[in-house]
């Protein structure tokens, strides 16, 4: 299986309806045999191409990997246009059933919007989820023009693009050069349902964050240590790196802290935490 991409259902039922997939954009198993599971999410306009390094690396450390295509992905941006953070939450959702029925302890690991999806993943799955990596994860936004998106969808289908915010010379990621502004108001919508739920997490989290990213505000950062309550959060800074950090020169640090945070945990199992867990920062070159 190693190597091999298959489908989800909801990622075949998105495709079914739209156009080819994009070279290199296609969803991915790696691994397969191990019993500890990963599933590994992209973000919003991107594609599994910006998580294969990441999954290569966890695979070869004997670890079963999982990253499907969500719909409206990895085609063209209108084909985003028609789908929904319901369409999205459930090509996850049903990757997790799957990995769980094969693997005693599945982790989710998401980028971006990924990021998010995997915060919710845990908020609905509760223990099952044996816990939650998340890099530059989407939980809000400060801009202005993101209040009128809703007025702004009735009156123009896209703007432009998000993708390949990379630091690193020589590398891009395959991502829509537009953004389908109802896909985006359908991400805010996921936002809002998330950032409140993010006390009911129970699974440890590791987050990572750039410190200079043109995409995600830091403010998503700070949504995310300060709802995070019931389950230790650890958060590591990536100083040479933008949004893409799973493509950039800090790739290797969130590799390696990924696969210890896995060890650590299957190693050792977290203890229930209760309310009031304080959030540990960790800046890159510390501890």
């Amino acid at each position: 299986m190693a190597g091999a991409g298959r489908t989800t259902a909801a990622s075949a039922d998105a495709a079914a309806s739209s156009g080819p997939v994009l070279p290199g954009a296609e969803p991915f198993e790696l691994g397969g045999g191990g019993d500890i599971g990963v599933l590994l999410v992209h973000g919003f306009t991107g594609t599994p191409q910006s998580m294969r390094p990441w999954g290569e690396f966890l695979a070869a450390a004997g670890l079963t990997v999982r990253c499907p295509l969500l719909p409206g992905h990895g085609t063209r941006w209108q084909d985003l246009a028609v789908t929904g953070w319901r369409d999205w939450y459930g090509a996850v959702d049903e990757a997790f059933g799957d990995l769980r029925a094969h693997c005693s302890q599945v982790f989710v690991m998401g980028l971006s919007m990924g990021g998010t999806l995997a915060l919710r993943l845990a908020e609905e799955r509760g223990a099952e989820v044996a816990g939650a990596v998340t890099v530059n994860p989407s939980l809000g936004t400060d801009r202005w023009d993101a209040k009128i998106a809703p007025l702004l969808a009735k009156v123009r289908r896209s703007v432009p693009g998000i993708a390949s915010d990379v630091k690193a010379d020589g590398v891009a990621e395959i991502g829509y050069d537009r953004v389908s502004v109802r896909a985006f108001v359908s991400l805010r919508e996921l936002w809002k349902i998330t950032v409140p739920d993010l006390r009911r997490i129970v699974s440890p989290v590791l987050t990572f964050r750039s410190v200079v990213d043109h995409v995600v505000e830091p403010s998503s950062g700070r949504r995310l240590l300060a709802g995070v309550t019931s389950a230790p959060v650890t958060e590591r800074l990536l100083p040479d790196s933008y949004h893409v950090a799973t493509l950039d020169n800090d790739k290797e640090t969130i590799f390696r802290g990924s696969l210890d945070f896995v060890r650590q945990l299957v190693a050792v199992p977290a203890q229930g935490a209760g309310d009031g867990v304080e959030p540990v920062v960790v800046a890159e070159g510390d501890g």
